[in-house]
């Protein structure tokens, strides 16, 4: 079933962040917001959920230590013991420094994949603008067409301020 878009433009954020409350307000849900800088307050309008990405981040660190550890205990203690010096063959402050790096790298690499697969951001992917202008100086919040009236929305995004109303296809 193909997407239906509703994307409304703005000249400013102030519009933009009142028309954003608005149409929470009329329980239609805000698919995107584009601005061509950060607005302050508008996670919270647009009903942003905190992200779930430091539980990957966590459990990729884990897995780097568990990792880090089981290879430097298994080299050291089963597989190839040496007496060097005189020291234990478990000897766990050695290890320290190795299971830091590992979890470090693995939890960084794991969190930059894990953050492209989720925003569909692959090599060679084309961008799609939801409006002109909305990298320069334009505004534009999307709505994803649902079974609520759209005309409702679209009348609402007009008084609160837009410049243009308009519905687009699933080329956004």
């Amino acid at each position: 079933m193909p997407n239906t878009f509703v994307v409304a433009t703005f000249s400013d954020a102030e519009t933009l962040l009142q028309a954003v409350k608005a149409v929470r307000a009329e329980e239609f849900r805000v698919y995107d917001v584009y601005a061509p800088y950060p607005i302050h307050g508008l996670d919270e309008a647009m009903g942003v959920r905190h992200s779930r990405l430091p539980w990957v981040t966590f459990f990729a660190g884990l897995f780097g230590l568990t990792l880090a550890f089981t290879f430097q205990f298994y080299t050291t203690v089963l597989d190839w013991p040496l007496n060097v010096g005189g020291k234990p063959d478990n000897s766990t402050l050695a290890f320290v420094p190795i299971c830091f790096e590992l979890t470090v790298l693995i939890g960084g690499v794991v969190t930059a994949l894990a953050l492209l697969m989720r925003a569909k951001l692959f090599p060679g992917k084309r961008e799609r603008l939801a409006a002109e202008g909305v990298t320069d100086d334009k505004f534009a919040l999307v709505l994803r067409k649902r079974t609520g009236d759209m005309r409702r929305a679209a009348a609402v995004l007009r008084e609160n301020g837009a410049e243009s109303v308009e519905q687009k296809g699933t080329d956004l």
